[in-house]
């Protein structure tokens, strides 16, 4: 599929604005044809021209500079040609300083206007190719917000799909930072609930009382300084959902209020006679081991299982190593675009240090080392250098296996490999040899769990 390029001519002389319009139809350009400034800004707010031809005199209060410094407000990367027929060296630095990327002069040469414009929409049409991959790449690998190519988050994603209408309460658990409220919004926006609220409420921010006027509501005149009725967090889900993060920091009276909210959907406001009664969906997280916390009698079990309906357990960062090159290059698109910085990609070496690190953080941790080292960079490449920090966290562990009570045989025969191939620099043979296995064993097994080599996503799409 090719794309079809506009183009705008902006010219206060009619026969030079037909002319350059007429030889840049010839060549099967769409071509927009306008007298004045203000008239380009009326049709560059309507679309993107791939190319704005633009005169450097023209009346009618907006020049040629002017205009082309309005466009950039509405396009930034947008690719624009300055036409003058009084060519001095001060316009041309006037120009190009404000963002011409070209500069040519009355009269124009058809052949000279055709390589121009063949060698701008090359590029342009390299961008379009590029974004498409992207979107691609990122439709195949991306659920909501999420962003995995490993195959226990795939298996997350489709029984999210699969439970999103129900009204079952749902216990995502998983280390800080690994995207809890993420599945917990797909959840919620997946299903028939997904027009109501969503409302998130972090129980480990504050302390009992208030957390308890802030999940129940009160009553004017319940405590000091409740000075009119407030509806809770409950209320305000009604017809929707309610996430409760960090579940299992909240106070033993507070689960016993919860336990009855959970069974029977009813509660009461502080201070107040009357009971609510509200259909919201619960899901609940946490980011400790809840069945471990009732074992010590630190968390109500008849709680625990009214809250455990639907169990997600999501891995952290480390076992799904996997992710790291798409979340990496995802965080490097995502930010430098949000911190005005243009940032192409990241180095070989740079990755490597990625993928060795442990992520105690996990995700939220990649994202914010992401852009700590797009902040510090003078670059167009995130280098191993600025990724310096992560090393002396002595966090560190290159080859290092890092196994978690809760995997499967599979899970750890899955991770042995992926660590081993990145310990190997993804180099088969030697990876094959390390793990005491041939060749086309580890291959056979490698198509099995999925893994691919990381560095192919670092390639420019």
């Amino acid at each position: 599929m090719k794309k079809q390029w506009e183009i705008l001519v902006v010219d206060d002389e009619e026969i030079m604005r037909e002319s350059l319009a007429a030889w840049l139809r010839e060549d099967g350009y769409d071509v927009d044809a306008v007298a004045s400034g203000r008239e380009a800004l009326v049709r560059a707010r309507e679309k993107d021209y791939a190319v704005y031809f633009i005169d450097l005199k023209m009346p009618g209060g907006i020049d040629g500079i002017e205009t082309m410094m309005e466009i950039k407000k509405l396009h930034a990367e947008a690719p624009i040609v300055i036409i003058t027929a009084y060519a001095t060296v001060d316009t041309a630095i006037a120009a190009m300083k404000e963002g011409a990327q070209e500069y040519i002069v009355k009269p124009c040469n058809p052949e000279e206007i055709s390589l121009l414009v063949n060698r701008i929409i090359k590029v342009k049409n390299l961008q379009w190719e590029n974004n498409l991959l992207k979107q691609k790449l990122l439709g195949q690998y991306c659920f909501h917000d999420i962003i995995s190519k490993h195959p226990k988050m795939h298996e997350i994603f489709r029984l999210v799909q699969d439970i999103s209408s129900l009204r079952s309460t749902i216990l995502i658990q998983g280390e800080s930072g690994t995207g809890k409220e993420l599945i917990a919004r797909a959840a919620h926006f997946s299903g028939d609930r997904a027009q109501n609220p969503f409302i998130a409420v972090s129980c480990a921010a504050l302390p009992e009382t208030l957390l308890e006027s802030e999940l129940f509501g009160y009553e004017k005149g319940s405590f000091t300084g409740a000075a009119s009725q407030r509806k809770g967090k409950f209320e305000l889900a009604d017809g929707g959902t309610i996430f409760l993060d960090e579940i299992g920091n909240i106070s033993p009276k507070l689960q016993m209020d919860l336990l009855r909210v959970v069974q029977e959907r009813k509660f009461y406001r502080v201070g107040g006679t009357e009971e609510i009664e509200i259909d919201a969906r619960i899901i609940a997280a946490s980011n400790s081991n809840l069945l471990d916390a009732v074992g010590k009698g630190i968390f109500r079990d008849d709680l625990y299982y009214r809250l455990n309906v639907i169990n997600i357990v999501i891995p952290p960062l480390r076992e799904r190593r996997i992710d790291i090159p798409l979340l990496a290059k995802h965080f490097v698109d995502q930010l430098s675009a949000e911190l005005g910085k243009d940032i192409i990609s990241i180095s070989e070496s740079a990755m490597k240090t990625l993928l060795d690190y442990n992520w105690p953080g996990n995700v939220r941790e990649l994202e914010n080392a992401i852009e700590r080292a797009i902040v510090s960079t003078k670059n167009e490449i995130l280098t191993e250098k600025e990724f310096s920090f992560l090393v002396q966290n002595g966090k560190h562990a290159p080859g290092e296996l890092h196994i978690s009570p809760s995997l499967r045989l599979e899970d750890l025969e899955r991770l042995a490999i992926e660590q081993m191939l990145e310990h190997t620099g993804w180099n088969v043979s030697e990876a094959a040899a390390k793990l005491g296995i041939d060749r086309s064993t580890l291959y056979e097994k490698m198509k099995k769990f999925g893994i691919e080599r990381p560095h192919a996503a670092l390639q420019p799409l």
